[in-house]
């Protein structure tokens, strides 16, 4: 999977937004102001770093050793770095981006969720 069909996914996800706030090589996605994704633009290959459950972090590591790595610069425990080299479904990775968009906004506040309900 390229950089434009998984930051074109993840923008087409409601109350999505992206910026270089830590410099012109990190593109960060976030819902409501928070973030889900963070994408390095300058590694080949291409590498995503997705929020997750710490139980389900583990598994993926396990089976996908090569693809799948802890978090680089993030919470291990909290977050994989997948690494987009063409050897992980597609259909996986839009899964994994949906588990991490949900894991943000199931941990929103009240207001942000009824704010994000009404985008």
């Amino acid at each position: 999977m390229n950089i434009d069909t998984f930051r074109d996914y993840c923008l087409a996800k409601k109350g999505v937004t992206e910026g270089l706030p830590f410099g012109p090589d990190n593109l960060v996605l976030k819902v409501m102001g928070k973030m889900f994704s963070i994408v390095s633009l300058d590694e080949v290959p291409p590498r995503a770093n997705l929020k997750c459950d710490p139980d389900r972090a583990i598994e993926l590591r396990e089976e996908y050793e090569d693809n799948i790595l802890p978090g680089y610069h993030m919470n291990k425990q909290h977050w994989n770095t997948l690494v987009l080299d063409g050897r992980l479904n597609p259909k996986l990775i839009f899964e994994l981006i949906d588990h991490s968009y949900e894991l943000v906004v199931n941990g929103l506040t009240a207001k942000l969720k009824k704010e994000l309900e009404d985008l």
